[in-house]
Formats: structure tokens, sequence, C-alpha cells
């Protein structure tokens, strides 16, 4: 199949895909939106949104969806590395036995990820950016594809480990997940105080994943589309002589390369699920906030000022 017969495949999967899920979960188009993109893209999404927002049922619905074995660990203060990614036990032979831990699948939802020690927080470290697990010196090959869908609580700090910035680097979006309109949740309420339960339909399979995420990185991007990439994330980098009076007034760091990297990759993917064969500089806006959002940091001052990330991104769109 051509790449442009595979791009206008992937349009019309993309929407059967969006009528699948929204069997399930009322509203919160962006979210699944940002969700497909990011599988499509072979990278992780951190879900924020206070509880009962269908976070956890998302990635349920999103695993089925796509045919994909899926693992739910839900994070605590006691849960430990091995408990992720599997120990060794001594057999009746007195040999040493690898028992593989919940991260051998091919979607995680990491349940409230701040929950849990940094110690524990690192086992994800190497799974989610090498695709294996190294236990006890034995190197482990996760099954591909491999995706981390963690959750996280934006309201309740108190007893949480906020996640690292080399962590929260690791996630390609970070999305929002807001609170549903009048319609949206009597349609929710609705649907789950019946006696009807949804269904949802398999629309690909772990190889067709894998063939669209070899298809994204194909598709070909100008020189300007991504030196525009490049330079908003430059404007984010309060030192940076391109940044903007507002970058230098409300943030203490800016994105980092992977920032710029995953910009092209998520406007790509953008691209390619609105029928078009390369992206332009409209995808990168499109894509540009739940890219940047976890990647730079406000100071005290646009905190006192309610300054928000979205509105320093959105001065340099």
């Amino acid at each position: 199949m051509s790449d442009v017969k595979a791009v206008d495949d992937l349009v019309l999967k993309y929407k059967s895909l969006k009528s699948e899920i929204g069997k399930v979960i009322i509203g919160q188009q962006e979210a699944v939106s940002f969700t497909l993109l990011s599988i499509f893209c072979g990278g992780h999404s951190l879900l924020i949104g206070v509880p009962g927002l269908a976070k956890t049922l998302l990635v349920n619905t999103v695993s089925d969806v796509l045919g994909l074995k899926f693992n739910r660990i839900q994070f605590t203060p006691d849960l430990m590395p091995s408990d992720i990614l599997g120990s060794e036990i001594l057999d009746q032979n007195r040999q040493f036995k690898f028992i593989k831990g919940p991260i051998f699948s091919n979607i995680i939802l990491a349940d409230e990820i701040n929950r849990t020690p940094p110690k524990t927080q690192a086992a994800l470290l190497e799974a989610m950016q090498e695709r294996s697990v190294t236990v006890s010196g034995n190197h482990y090959k996760l099954e591909l594809p491999f995706f981390v869908l963690a959750t996280q609580n934006p309201i309740e700090q108190e007893g949480t480990y906020p996640l690292p910035e080399a962590q929260l680097d690791r996630f390609m979006f970070s999305i929002n997940l807001e609170y549903p309109t009048f319609k949206e949740e009597v349609e929710v309420v609705k649907s789950t105080t019946s006696a009807i339960a949804q269904t949802v339909n398999g629309i690909l399979s772990a190889d067709q994943i894998i063939a669209i995420q070899k298809l994204i990185r194909r598709i070909p991007v100008t020189d300007n589309v991504i030196e525009y990439a490049v330079s908003l994330v430059g404007k984010t980098r309060p030192k940076s002589d391109a940044a903007t009076e507002m970058v230098k007034s409300y943030l203490d760091w800016g994105a980092g390369p992977r920032a710029s990297q995953n910009l092209i990759l998520g406007a790509k993917a953008h691209a390619a699920i609105n029928g078009k064969y390369s992206p332009d500089i409209e995808d990168v806006k499109a894509v540009a906030i739940p890219i940047l959002s976890h990647r730079i940091v406000k100071n005290y001052k646009a905190e006192a000022e309610g300054i928000t990330i979205a509105d320093i991104i959105n001065s340099l769109l």
C-alpha cells in the first residue's frame, strides 16, 4: 500500500475509533483525540483531571478498541519497583525463575502516578524510554506497541510525590480533562445508571498500530515547519534571545529539545488524521499546548497573578 493510500486509510480508521470510543466516553473529545495521537506517535500521555472524569474508563476503552493487552497499576505509597517490573523467585527445582510484573503489557494505566515514591516512579523510566526492563542484571524486552498512560489528580497534593521534570519530559502529551457540559453530564448519568451495557469493537491490531507509527515517521515535513517548531520551543526559554517579555516575567524554565521532536511528531500525526500528507504550521499549533504545558515551569509571580501555562503558550503561537 502506498503512503498516500495509507494516510487515507488512517483517516477512516481514526473516525471509526472515535465513534467506537464515543459509545462509552461521552464528551472529552480533545482528550480522546490527544490520547489516540500519542499512541499513533508511539508516545506516552499524562491525563490530569479531578476524580470522576472517566480517566481510567478512557484508557480502558482505548485499549479495547485498539485490541491491545491492558494492565492497570494503582500507585500507592507502599508500591515497590518489583510490584511493577516483576521479580525472581526460587522455584521447586531450586532455580531462579522470573515472574513478569504488570509492566509486560501493551497499555499500562499508571493510576495516580504521583501517589508513589520516586524510587517506584523511576521504575517506569527505563520501560518508557527504552521499551525494556532490567531485573537482577537481566534485560527483558517489552512487547510492542507499548504505552504508559498515567493519571494525576490536580487538586489533592497532600501526601503525593510530584513527578520530577526528567520524568515529566518523557510524556509526550499532558492532557487536561475538563468537567462535562450540562448536556454531556445528563447523557453520562443516563448511560451509567441504566441496565444497558455498551460494548465496543476492536478496530486495530498491534501490528496495524506499529505500521501506523512507522507511517507517521515517514510523513515528510518542510524545513519552515521544523524551524517554526524549534523557534516556538526556543521562545519558552527565559534566557533565550527569542524569549518574549511574558516568558521572561513568568517562567523559570523553558522546554528542552524533546519538546521540538514531539511537536513535529505530533504535527505529523495531526496532519495524517485530517487527511493531509504533510503537516503545516497550523498542525504544530494544534498540538502545542498539551506538548509544552508540562515542560515549562512557572515562577511565583505567574502563580500570584493567576497566569496559566496555556496563557503563556497561546501568547507565543
